[in-house]
């Protein structure tokens, strides 16, 4: 039977919270399968956010979370969150959350889509995809080139002339030179972003998730953002900012994607004519994880570990022919990266194109690497469980400071204050990292070093002092590693190098690139090159220095930075057991206490502790090191790592969504009310759904489609066909964008009422399907404008009709009102679908789901109401029999509501009866009770 309660507007999802949000009075509804609570939301239409912005945020800096002040510092469900626990919006967050909206994986399935198919040439071998794949991983694959050597042309000028003026002993000149270098490029890098395109900026990891995910983010995908992005992203690394470039390629390789598949440029105005197929919703979604996974095989030279990144953490919908076809793209990047990146050296040929060089390629390419043993699964968990811990604490922090940073630039009035603030904080982060990077080494003593020839008796480039054992250093960056410190002179006595040059610990570690310091943490045999004091005080500064910069206006990377936090206390860790057991050079069964192994499973427990990936995090580390010895050791930590971090925060990507309050739908629903897991077996469709629901007819009439557009911003709608009893079923569905496009071509409106297309006239639809792809062309801001010339009753088109039989999606999925929530959720997360339409046993409309309406606090908040309000008919069944006048006390209370309760009063009485349960006053409460798992 229908649905009668107070009207919800939310039947789209994108724009459903409008206005602020107050819970009224109990509502209670019914149907054939149970009796609850909704709680219904009344909207303030006219002041709602959502109007305002007309489309979701482009610029989240900018928004500050007004009413954050009553969560405390480690509030559960806002920073400090462990997996289980739902996030808490708080009242604008959800405004800014219903800004976005959504879109559709598959492409509508109308009459003119089918028209559309039938022209394109469509092999079994399908080779025009197999060729896009590979144009995409070798465009990705060239940009990593192009970007990997400018970042490295920008950096060796910076360290070499500072490295001039300290040599010269000119040390504050050398300060100077490096904080002025370093500022220009990094006030460059945030002026491209903040007076440009604000939308390149941060990684766009979280972005590229959502829209992969079904959240439609603005101005992502275009040639400006990328354009944006290398620039910001060059001049930040360069510059030495601690960030890195893996985030940012991830974005542009998706933008790659996007571009290259779809053949057409709004910027440029053009369509190229080929690979027409591609421009529909499934196969543009499907390159853009494509060029997703090849930026991170082409900035990692990990071509597995693109591939199961993509897959475990940005893309939502996989197959098997994806998997294949997208591991031949990431084949493909990885292999133009390498091939150009071993051939050419800041853009200058090395002579050996075609050869590939390890050296080159591999970004930490372990030489020496060690036997593991039994014994080394135990530090491996330990450094599993810092890795949790720590990474937990990075999240946090860095949420927290994100939104003090929010907060700050809200409470400015001045446009232009913002603005400078915001072009001025990379450059003092870069005055910051120049004092640390240059007066800091000054603070720890010179090191002396002694060395052993190698077997082919001669002697090693650089080698370190261990007082009791001498070996070979694979250092090979010499010229960056004395510092201030006196290089002295070598000579030869016998077997043994002699010589009295020092070198500056700290300086390995803060006066170089980050690569270059990851390379030096990896050195294996090389047990004492690192005191405990730099390594302590490098740790404290990357920790902090990272959390302060990847949140500034830049278009910044986490990923390196990390491996360098993890390799530091992976180190100190590996450092302590050879001080407790000693120095074992030589191949025996106590050789696998190296503290530079122990810096590499450092480093993927702390990605894990962030990220909480396994498979990918695993494959890259081994594609990053080509060390496959500390496989199971790197496993041990990464599984330790993650279970540690689930404990306290949710993984930081998925952090930064609720951050920015973009929707993302898991996999897996996740509902849980006092402190325990809902079942959502037990609940039904009609429970979660909006309603009443606004709906069109297969002939509509042109001003009350106008009008219902101007009412409302719903986005779907379903379509209705009348039968020969007046009763209006469920036909498919129609969105907003295609209704707008339709009004605007005023050709197919014809006057009066008429009978609506058959199959026969269906393939000579006026409007073709790539029109209804590319949606209306007004200005969105005019849309208001546009429509209502549509109302007005000296319209010409007043008494004008338009039949809607070519353009809905007659493919569209209806459930009914009983079923099951849990698999209503698997439906939508598993088919992307946009919306879900509810209908009776006679298919009439009786609701939409939609996904907003599936996300953890809505569920979390409405499930809530629903199961406080079964509370509330136990306690008024039992309080009925206290009183003289029954239920009359309780005038909301439906008869048929009543009734229901009453028979399962008397259900759950015979149960009761049944299994000898004592002492159960009202057997309702176990029905309730069983609710929650």
């Amino acid at each position: 039977m229908p649905i009668s309660t107070l009207p919800r507007n939310d039947q789209e999802g994108e724009n459903e919270n409008d206005g602020n949000q107050q819970v009224s009075e109990t509502v209670l509804r019914n149907n054939s399968y149970t009796f609850t609570r909704a709680v219904v939301r009344q909207r303030s239409v006219g002041t709602s956010l959502s109007r305002k912005l007309k489309t979701s945020p482009t610029d989240d800096s900018l928004f500050a979370v007004q009413d954050d002040e009553h969560f405390s510092v480690l509030s559960k469900g806002r920073d400090y969150e462990p997996v289980f626990v739902t996030h808490r919006y708080t009242e604008e967050e959800k405004e800014t959350l219903s800004s976005y909206e959504s879109c559709d994986y598959l492409p509508s399935h109308s009459h003119v889509y089918r028209h559309w198919i039938k022209r394109q040439m469509i092999s079994n071998i399908e080779t025009d995809r197999w060729i896009m794949m590979g144009l995409i991983g070798f465009a990705v694959g060239l940009l990593g080139f192009i970007l990997h050597q400018i970042i490295e042309r920008i950096s060796v000028l910076k360290w070499s002339t500072t490295k001039e003026y300290l040599d010269e002993g000119k040390v504050s000149v050398g300060w100077m030179f490096c904080s002025a270098y370093s500022m220009a490029f990094a006030v460059f890098a945030a002026a491209v972003i903040v007076l440009w395109k604000p939308s390149a900026g941060g990684s766009g990891l979280p972005e590229v998730t959502a829209f992969l995910n079904g959240t439609h983010v603005n101005n992502i995908f275009n040639l400006k953002t990328l354009v944006a992005k290398f620039i910001s992203c060059t001049a930040a690394i360069g510059c030495g900012m601690p960030i890195g470039p893996e985030g940012p390629m991830i974005h542009m390789g998706a933008i790659m994607g996007a571009g290259l598949s779809q053949g057409t440029s709004d910027l440029f105005n053009f369509k190229l004519p080929f690979f027409e197929r591609f421009r529909n919703p499934e196969d543009r979604r499907n390159f853009i994880s494509a060029g997703v996974a090849a930026g991170v095989a082409a900035a990692f030279g990990a071509p597995v570990g693109g591939l199961l990144f993509c897959m475990e953490e940005v893309s939502s919908f996989w197959s098997n022919t994806l998997s294949w076809q997208i591991f031949f793209c990431c084949i493909i990047a990885t292999s133009t990266s390498d091939l150009f990146n071993s051939s050419f050296q800041e853009f200058k040929s090395i002579g050996s194109f075609g050869a590939f060089q390890t050296s080159r390629y591999i970004l930490f390419n372990v030489y020496d690497a060690v036997d593991i043993n039994i014994l080394m699964f135990i530090p491996s968990a330990i450094l599993g469980v810092l890795g949790g811990l720590l990474g937990s604490a990075f999240t946090i922090l860095y949420l927290k400071m994100t939104r003090l940073r929010k907060r700050c630039l809200a409470s400015i009035s001045s446009p232009r204050l913002v603005q400078f603030i915001r072009l001025a904080e990379p450059a003092l982060v870069m005055i910051v990292m120049s004092s640390f990077s240059i007066f800091l080494p000054m603070a720890f003593k010179c090191i002396n070093y002694t060395c052993m020839p190698s077997d082919s008796n001669t002697v090693s480039e650089f080698c370190v002092n261990d007082t009791t054992n001498k070996y070979d250093s694979q250092l090979r960056e010499k010229e960056e590693t004395f510092h201030t410190c006196d290089t002295g002179t070598n000579y030869m006595n016998g077997t043994t190098l002699f010589s009295n040059s020092t070198y500056n610990e700290l300086a390995l570690l803060l006066f170089s690139s980050k690569d270059e310091a990851m390379k030096n943490l990896y050195l294996r045999n090389s047990h004492r090159m690192f005191n405990y004091g730099p390594l302590f005080v490098s740790l404290i500064i990357y920790f902090f220095m990272v959390i302060w910069a990847a949140g500034t206006s830049v278009a910044a990377g986490i990923l390196v930075p990390m491996l360098v936090i993890g390799a530091l206390y992976g180190r100190i860790l590996g450092l302590v057991i050879v001080d407790m057991f000693g120095v074992h050079l030589d191949e025996s069964y106590w050789s696998w206490m190296d503290p530079g192994a122990f810096a590499l499973i450092g480093s993927a427990s702390f990605f894990a502790g962030v990220a909480r990936l396994a498979p990918a995090i695993t494959s890259i580390m081994m594609e990053l090191t080509n060390d496959l010895k500390v496989l199971l050791p790197v496993m041990t930590a990464v599984v330790v790592a993650k279970w540690v971090g689930d404990y306290f925060t949710h993984p930081f990507f998925h952090a930064l969504l609720e951050l920015q309050c973009i929707p993302f739908l898991n996999q897996q629903p996740n509902v849980r009310i006092d402190k325990k897991n809902v079942q959502l077996e037990l609940f039904s469709a009609a429970d979660i759904m909006a309603f009443p629901v606004v709906t069109v007819n297969l002939v509509e009439h042109v001003p009350t489609l106008a009008q219902k557009l101007l009412d409302n911003t719903h986005n779907g709608f379903p379509v209705l066909r009348e039968l020969p009893d007046g009763n209006c079923v469920f036909h498919g569905l129609i969105t907003r964008s295609e209704l707008m496009v339709m009004l605007e071509n005023k050709d197919i409106f014809k006057p009066g009422p008429f009978t609506p297309l058959d199959d026969r006239s269906l393939d000579i639809a006026p409007i073709g399907y790539d029109c209804m792809v590319r949606g209306p062309q007004e200005k969105e801001e005019i849309h208001e404008m546009f429509l209502e010339q549509f109302v007005d009753r000296d319209s010409p088109f007043w008494n004008h009709y338009v039949d809607m039989t070519p353009y809905f999606n007659i493919s569209a999925m209806s459930i009914s009102c009983n079923f099951s929530l849990h698999r209503a959720y698997t439906l939508i997360s598993a088919l992307g679908l946009r919306h879900l339409t509810v209908v009776d046993d006679s298919n009439q409309v009786q609701g939409m789901i939609t996904r907003k309406d599936l996300m953890g606090f809505h569920m979390v908040d409405t499930l809530g109401s629903i199961m406080e309000t079964r509370s509330y008919f136990r306690a008024y069944k039992n309080s009925k029999f206290a009183h003289p006048h029954g239920y009359a006390n309780h005038a909301a209370v439906h008869p048929i509501i009543e009734s229901r309760y009453e028979e399962e009063d008397d259900e759950g009485e015979a149960n009761a009866n049944d299994n000898n349960v004592r002492g159960r006053a009202n057997p309702v409460v176990d029905v309730e009770l069983n609710i929650v798992a």
